[in-house]
């Protein structure tokens, strides 16, 4: 018999994780307020709250797994801080009554000593704003008594990334021929995770009950620079070398200072100043996975804003 296991949420992570389950023919629910989830006879979409208990208990019977992959509505503290922990909650709720252990993907964001070289093992104990709600969140898995898995990832890309640093703000521009603004300094080591390096690692964490209860890192290559990463986008799709003009950092802090996007990327200006790093090198082993190699990753990544009518308009190098 095909084995059920729950999504939450069909954002980039939800999405692969439902699709590389649904390939090796496991049977997935996906649960979203909209009913979004890949178009899949091995993928059933529920319209589902998750925040509503009522809803959310039947959803999880005989499930042997629950990925929970939310976002808030807003990338603002205020929003998470309504909205995130009691989702959660509900989530644990049901899933300890189902006996199925719950995966989250989780960030960077509760490491409070972000200038060093950040592992399993690091600190993570920041405090105010979006920071302190993922701190929050982390206990309360930690407190409760259904089984989980954090999988901590640094900024995303791939296939389905948009919103993210290494999404929106280079690939479709860079095929564009358009100059790309990334924040603060381009040329310190930053941290990217491929994200079906991420859904790989939740799934094979799922399954492995000797990894519940942990904080584990995703598979994640040795941290390029934004310039860097640009670069080999840039080499995937044979497009000149990019043009990038990075915005200063006292710029993001003054625009910051009236209400808007700016106010809330002012907050995470750390991890552009200043090499924001993560090793993934102990949960490899525990999981027994390797990151995608960057050049690939790029490649596909590339390839998947293509379909999406970004073409390039400049010329193609020839090699």
């Amino acid at each position: 018999m095909t084995q059920l296991y729950v999504v939450t949420g069909a954002g980039p992570v939800g999405w692969t994780v439902a699709e590389k389950l649904a390939a090796r023919g496991d049977r997935v629910r996906i649960l979203t307020r909209s009913g979004a989830g890949p178009d899949n006879p091995g993928i059933e979409r529920i319209r589902v709250d998750v925040s509503d208990p009522h809803r959310v208990q039947p959803a999880f019977e005989g499930a042997e797994a629950v990925f929970h992959c939310i976002h808030g509505s807003a990338y603002t503290a205020a929003a998470w801080e309504a909205e995130l922990p009691r989702a959660e909650q509900v989530v644990l709720e049901a899933a300890g009554q189902a006996g199925a252990v719950v995966v989250f993907p989780e960030s960077l964001y509760s490491y409070d000593q972000p200038d060093e070289v950040m592992t399993e093992r690091s600190s993570r104990k920041a405090v105010a704003g979006k920071r302190g709600v993922r701190t929050l969140l982390l206990r309360q898995r930690e407190a409760s008594a259904t089984a989980t898995v954090s999988m901590v990832a640094s900024d995303f890309y791939g296939p389905r990334v948009r919103a993210a640093h290494a999404g929106e703000r280079i690939v479709p521009r860079l095929l564009a021929g358009k100059t790309i603004r990334p924040l603060g300094n381009p040329d310190l080591p930053h941290s990217f995770t491929y994200v079906p390096d991420l859904a790989a690692a939740m799934i094979a964490a799922a399954a492995r009950k000797e990894l519940w209860n942990s904080v584990l890192h995703a598979p994640t290559t040795a941290a390029p620079t934004f310039r860097g990463i640009a670069k080999e986008f840039a080499r995937a799709a044979g497009s000149p070398e990019p043009r990038i003009k990075p915005v200063p950092g006292w710029m993001v802090r003054l625009l910051g200072k009236f209400p808007g996007d700016l106010r809330e990327l002012s907050e995470m200006l750390y991890q552009f100043e200043n090499p924001f790093v993560m090793d993934s090198a102990h949960s490899e082993v525990l999981l027994g996975l390797r990151p995608t190699p960057l050049q690939d990753g790029a490649a596909a990544t590339v390839s998947w804003w293509q379909g999406q009518g970004a073409v390039p308009l400049a010329p193609k190098i020839v090699q």
